[in-house]
């Protein structure tokens, strides 16, 4: 029976995984058995060569090592048996999975908010993207006048985004028993639901301009989320950059 040999990419820090199968491999692989959350392999490579290997020295220092292989995704190396030329893999969901893109959701009944948000948001990815080794984009989510509906594509961008940021400024309040309730607007509150559904909360920063005449709770529970109220542009200049570096961090694009 011949054998079936399977590339493996050894992933040492984030990067889109359609360019980490673009460089060469670093293992090559003969599939044992696939368990229900992991793997079992045989090398194909030398020994000495394993040994001689970067990732092979950050394992015998206990360290987690992970690696893709092609055709079955992202997995941490569990034990490696040398003697029996053996890798035991566990399954991983993998950071290399999202694309360098900042997904922001934006509002339009108040302009105010809505222009200081987005332009510094987009100086902030901008220069951000210069000190990053991969380059970042922010993209803004399409408001359309068609019934209120989330595409395949928009939830595709936003569960693949490394961040999700959107602007929860209040367009309005409504009084009930208890206390005053702030609405926002519809496209915001549906792609907020699909974020906090599909993302991790570290991935999730909501922005909210203070609007003194309007006062009150806003209409679901975001207390283990990064949010950011701001009074003007200045004020927003000064933190937002600090802000998402932090909550990129993760993903150690910066130097």
């Amino acid at each position: 029976m011949a054998i079936i040999a399977l590339k493996a990419w050894y992933i040492k820090q984030y990067e889109p995984i359609k360019e980490t199968i673009a460089k060469p491999y670093n293992l090559r692989l003969s599939r044992n058995s696939l368990l229900k959350s992991g793997l079992r392999v045989d090398f194909l490579d030398d020994r000495s060569d394993i040994e001689g290997s970067e990732w092979f020295g950050r394992y015998l220092e206990g360290e987690t090592v992970e690696f893709y292989i092609e055709g079955s995704g992202n997995y941490l190396i569990a034990n490696i048996d040398l003697i029996s030329q053996e890798i035991y893999f566990t399954k991983k969901e993998s950071l290399s999975g999202l694309d360098p893109i900042i997904y922001f959701s934006p509002q339009y009944e108040y302009s105010a908010a809505a222009d200081i948000s987005h332009s510094t948001l987009q100086k902030t990815v901008t220069e951000l993207s210069e000190r990053s080794r991969i380059p970042l984009s922010l993209e803004t989510a399409p408001r359309q006048d068609s019934p209120l509906r989330l595409s395949d594509s928009q939830l595709k961008r936003i569960r693949k985004s490394l961040l999700f940021i959107a602007d929860t400024t209040p367009t309005a309040s409504v009084a009930t028993e208890k206390t005053d309730k702030l609405l926002l607007n519809s496209n915001v509150c549906v792609e907020i639901g699909y974020a906090l559904q599909s993302k991790d909360s570290g991935q999730i920063l909501l922005l909210s301009m203070e609007r003194s005449e309007l006062t009150g709770e806003l209409p679901f529970e975001v207390a283990n989320y990064k949010r950011l109220s701001y009074k003007n542009a200045s004020q927003l200049e000064q933190t937002l950059p600090q802000l998402v570096e932090s909550l990129l961090q993760k993903f150690k694009l910066f130097v």
